[in-house]
């Protein structure tokens, strides 16, 4: 919605603007103007329409979060390096359904960047794994795997890589 340093801005000065009340005495009014720059705040870390296109893939809904994603307009000044990233790996996410040469650039480029969450970076090169398999890179494959594994350290992918590695046994 708004460039990220427009949220910083908007959040000092409803911050200044929080601290005027509780000097006036409206101290109910300063708490709920805090509370209001807390959203922007929270807005300059997570963006809102990353949030919304999460939400949207969640429900297997790519047009939906396509949708979203078509709103940020210019992801390297508008986001973060972080929010950068989860950007390039929704949009590789949602493009390895269709064209997995342009759903790898995406993913590369994501992992380049960073994710937050180590769950995400697993799930970004379990899916350039299987996508270097498809395109007979098998070392490359292989390695991404290993990567994936090690960083899935709940086994929430457990499945996934090992249904890799049967598929790979085959090649």
């Amino acid at each position: 919605m708004f460039n990220k340093n427009i949220k910083l801005v908007l959040a000092v000065l409803i911050t200044i603007w929080a601290v005027y009340k509780f000097t006036q005495g409206d101290i109910g009014d300063g708490i709920a103007l805090l509370l209001f720059a807390g959203i922007f705040v929270l807005f300059y870390f997570k963006n809102e329409f990353i949030l919304l296109a999460f939400l949207q893939l969640r429900k297997q809904n790519f047009p939906g979060a396509q949708k979203w994603l078509g709103y940020i307009k210019k992801p390297e000044g508008a986001l973060t390096l972080k929010q950068q990233g989860y950007y390039n790996y929704l949009h590789g996410i949602m493009l390895s359904q269709t064209n997995i040469t342009q759903a790898e650039k995406f993913l590369k480029k994501a992992v380049k960047l960073g994710l937050s969450m180590d769950h995400d970076l697993a799930m970004a090169k379990l899916q350039l794994a299987g996508i270097a398999m498809t395109k007979r890179r098998k070392r490359e494959a292989t390695t991404l795997m290993n990567e994936a594994k090690k960083l899935d350290k709940h086994g929430m992918l457990k499945e996934q890589i090992q249904m890799l590695k049967q598929q790979m046994k085959k090649i």
